[in-house]
């Protein structure tokens, strides 16, 4: 390839009890360049980048950064000496302003005699909020008031303002709307130009093969193939990704998009300051509804509210004709909400892939609805595991330890293990790799041949087209069109109702 390796990695290994996460793994990352990262859920892309930023100590292995030995002990000192990464997940502190994540863990450059300058900390804050092109955000404001793009570009104004000479993205375009996309493009283009490095993760793969100038491969940790640009091709890649060729459909193949008669769910006139206006909506039976828009359209709000975790202001949720009251009620009412952000909303990190299967299922396992017994619930969680193909060590495992899409398959394990009828999926892909993604398409479509309704909310155009019977698109919290699955939409026919 002809450019300078800035970080080189050699014979790395890495366990998580009798996990391999990382088998001899060898890699180059060159200036000038926009490497991407590519494998299925636990290949290993997230470990090895971890280990090159400091967030965690390879078993073995050895690391070079510009000509030196690199032994990180934290990624703080990692992002001082120039390498910075953008996690996966919430990366940001709740309880404390914007500024001050930003500047977490350094706060102490402000002070002067013992008091800290925060005018001169928020000016700095919002200079670099400024910089990335996120001047919407304010630097004073809570970071708990702002949804999960706004936190995500917290991140990155965080990581920027340190100048890196190498940027790793993990996962980050998934949580972002295509202004947050572009902006995170835009700075991969520049540090690019600059002679710097970036490492690009992601699951989606026209994304990956358009910004990226080679392709590295891993599979079951270990590197599979590097491919240059000129050697992208889409069913070389995905074959390399899962060892096979892929199998069956991916979206569904049928176009008829038929459902029954019977509405489980319906919104009547809600209103919810400006995220929902005067909305009404149904869902029938054994149908798959799209919901689409760009990332503040209101539909992640849509979400919570047919879930009951967030009130209207007026109108009313009725299921199956009577109002819905609250998240309890919903769970009466066999309904499931998989949230966009899964790791503060759906799972319970610190607990164990067994907690947090069994918390939805009392109603399956337990005696009487109280009386659990452990045999019983082991047995119940072990069917999930297994009916989803969970990779794990074993179900008292954290939570926190699992890939993306293996955490997404317990958020799936608990709500399809209790018998839901009725599933709000918000972005229920995202940080799920292509044969995951299959897997859980197939599941969607067989429950809904099993009369079951599904609301997909999502981002993702291909998605709502490929899955969806009805496909409604969302603008400034109003609906403002809605395509039958036997009109065949092209995205283009969609995105104009959109922006």
């Amino acid at each position: 390839m002809g450019k300078d390796v800035i970080v080189k990695v050699e014979n790395m290994d890495k366990c998580f009890g009798t996990t391999v996460a990382l088998n001899n793994v060898s890699i180059e990352i060159r200036r000038g360049e926009i490497q991407g990262l590519i494998g299925e859920n636990g290949s290993g892309k997230s470990t090895v980048t971890s280990i090159i930023s400091g967030m965690q100590k390879a078993d073995n292995g050895k690391m070079v950064f510009k000509g030196e030995d690199w032994v990180p002990d934290s990624m703080l000192f990692a992002l001082g000496k120039g390498i910075g990464m953008i996690v996966q997940e919430n990366g940001t502190v709740p309880g404390i302003t914007v500024a001050e994540n930003i500047f977490l863990g350094e706060i102490e450059h402000f002070k002067a005699k013992g008091i800290v300058n925060r005018k001169e900390m928020m000016r700095r804050a919002q200079e670099a909020l400024d910089s990335i092109g996120a001047s919407h955000i304010r630097a004073d404001e809570m970071t708990a008031r702002l949804d999960m793009q706004d936190r995500k570009l917290i991140e990155i104004a965080k990581i920027m303002v340190k100048e890196p000479e190498v940027l790793v993205v993990d996962e980050t375009t998934t949580a972002l709307s295509q202004m947050g996309r572009d902006i995170i493009y835009k700075i991969m283009e520049q540090m690019k130009k600059e002679n710097k490095a970036v490492v690009f993760i992601s699951h989606d793969l026209d994304e990956i093969m358009n910004v990226c100038d080679s392709l590295t491969v891993l599979r079951d940790g270990k590197i599979i193939v590097t491919f240059s640009k000129e050697e992208f091709q889409e069913d070389l890649i995905k074959t390399s990704m899962i060892g096979r060729e892929m199998q069956g459909d991916y979206y569904r193949s049928d176009m008829d998009g038929s459902y029954g008669e019977e509405i489980v769910m319906e919104l009547k006139a809600v209103n919810l300051d400006d995220q929902l206006k005067d909305f009404s909506l149904q869902l029938h039976k054994g149908e798959i509804l799209g919901v689409g828009g760009l990332s503040h359209c209101g539909m992640h709000t849509l979400g919570k509210v047919l879930f009951g975790a967030v009130k209207p202001s007026s109108g009313k949720v009725l299921i199956r004709g009577r109002e819905l009251r609250d998240e309890a009620d919903a769970m009466k009412e066999r309904i499931g909400y998989a949230a966009k952000d899964r790791d503060s909303e759906s799972l319970s990190l610190n607990a164990s892939i067994r907690d947090n299967i069994a918390i939805g299922g009392f109603n399956r396992f337990a005696l009487r609805g109280f009386l659990v017994l452990p045999g019983r619930e082991k047995r119940y969680v072990q069917e999930q595991i297994d009916a989803l193909s969970v990779k794990c060590a074993e179900m008292n495992q954290y939570v926190s330890a699992l890939s993306g899409g293996n955490k997404q398959k317990v958020v799936f394990g608990k709500w399809i293990g209790r018998g839901s009828e009725i599933l709000i999926l918000d972005c229920p892909t995202r940080g799920v790799d292509i044969g995951v993604k299959q897997a859980m398409y197939q599941l969607m479509y067989q429950m809904k041949k099993e009369g079951k309704s599904i609301v997909i909310i999502s981002e993702e155009m291909a998605e709502l087209i490929g899955m969806s019977d009805r496909l409604v698109i969302m603008k400034d919290g109003e609906l403002k069109k809605e395509f039958q699955r036997s009109e065949a939409p092209e995205e283009s026919d969609i995105i104009q109702y959109m922006i």
